[in-house]
């Protein structure tokens, strides 16, 4: 298995600008570049400071777990309000204890321009039934349905696009371990086929799988663990004593996103892995890549996103722990740029754990930790 090294970090607003050649590999095929490339070589980004707008209504934003951006290039956002302090949210407070701030609607949609469109999920008036509680995971469907998975309560929610409550996946609270079919473990991530409608979810804070369910009744089709086979939560591997030759994980860590490529590929992100899984839409394994391969605590492999062009040249992987985001040519998975590092300055992160890509390659991470917020990288800046 290839191992990657970590390379120095460059910061968002200098050009990457590393020349690559083109090489096949099961699944990717060779086309024109598209928005999101530059010449032959992997696109270059800068940090768009003027992006989102303010919001209004003294809305203040907790660690955020998903950034989405649907077919209309609006970036949708999923954040933690419980994870705002009381001085963060003076206003709030009985009795107030400051002016500012409010904690905004658990899911917020913007516009391409940065204006909030609307916000909707409120902890404080309406029951967990109704809405995402610990919200984690978020996608868009090609009906315009909206889900949103609740990692630590072990269920996937379908709303319409207003926040109308459609269905639920798994049971509040109730996990059943990585055999169950119709409870869930931490759900992590989601991608919606837009061909057959099936709902792949990165099933992986408590359980080690990835699960599939039809969308519109919400029976279950099918599920698998790390390399194709069955998961198996009871086997354990030592990360922390982890070496430049251990041999990789036999079972997913945390799995945490996923990703559906336009050639009926599944990219897979095993958080604590510090690896992307391949697999066929039927959760047959092509093929394995390690990322940082040292890096302990959370892992490297956060979040996966890829480039809008017709061939999806370019595979981008949030990496969580070390602070940056990754750049890799699908069609090898070999690691050709990076951008961030960990700080609180514009174009820095701490923590991105939300990332997705408009129609035009533009990116926007969103940050879990005390950064709080989400930036967009405007491609060829």
């Amino acid at each position: 298995m290839a191992r990657s090294p970590l390379r120095p970090s460059v910061i968002a607003l200098v050009v990457l600008s590393l020349a690559c050649s083109e090489s096949g590999a099961p699944g990717a095929e060779s086309a024109a570049a598209g928005p999101a490339a530059s010449g032959n070589g992997p696109p270059s980004f800068a940090v768009d400071p003027s992006w989102p707008r303010e919001f209004p209504n003294d809305w203040i934003l907790g660690a955020i777990t998903s950034v989405f951006v649907d077919d209309r290039d609006h970036v949708w956002i999923t954040h933690l309000p419980e994870t705002l302090t009381p001085e963060e949210t003076a206003a709030v407070q009985d009795p107030p204890i400051g002016q500012c701030c409010v904690p905004a609607p658990v899911v917020l949609e913007i516009d391409p321009e940065g204006n909030v469109v609307q916000g909707w999920g409120d902890p404080a008036t309406q029951d967990v039934s109704e809405f995402p509680r610990n919200s984690h995971g978020l996608f868009i469907d090609h009906n315009g349905n909206v889900w949103i998975g609740s990692y630590r309560h072990h269920r996937v929610m379908k709303f319409t696009r207003d926040g109308q409550h459609l269905m639920t996946l798994g049971e509040y609270d109730v996990n059943g371990g990585s055999a169950d079919t119709a409870l869930l473990g931490g759900p992590a991530g989601i991608w919606v086929d837009p061909e057959t409608n099936e709902v792949f979810i990165a099933d992986g804070y408590r359980n080690r799988r990835v699960i599939v369910f039809d969308g519109d009744t919400g029976a279950y089709l099918r599920h698998w663990g790390a390399y194709g086979e069955a998961p198996d939560d009871e086997a354990a591997y030592d990360y922390a004593a982890r070496t430049a030759d251990s041999p990789p994980p036999p079972q997913f860590s945390t799995v945490h996103g996923l990703a559906g490529s336009a050639d009926g590929l599944l990219y897979v992100a095993d958080r604590r892995g510090n690896r992307i899984q391949v697999f066929r839409r039927d959760g047959s394994y092509v093929t394995e890549k390690t990322i940082a391969p040292l890096t302990r605590a959370s892992g490297s492999a956060f979040v996966i996103a890829l480039s809008p062009d017709a061939a999806q040249q370019w595979l981008y992987l949030a990496d969580g722990t070390n602070h940056k985001v990754w750049i890799l040519r699908r069609s090898d998975l070999e690691v050709v740029g990076e951008f961030g590092r960990g700080g609180r300055q514009v174009g820095q992160f701490l923590r991105p754990h939300g990332m997705s890509v408009d129609s035009r390659g533009n990116i926007y991470v969103g940050e879990a930790s005390t950064g709080r917020r989400v930036q967009k990288f405007a491609v060829g800046g």
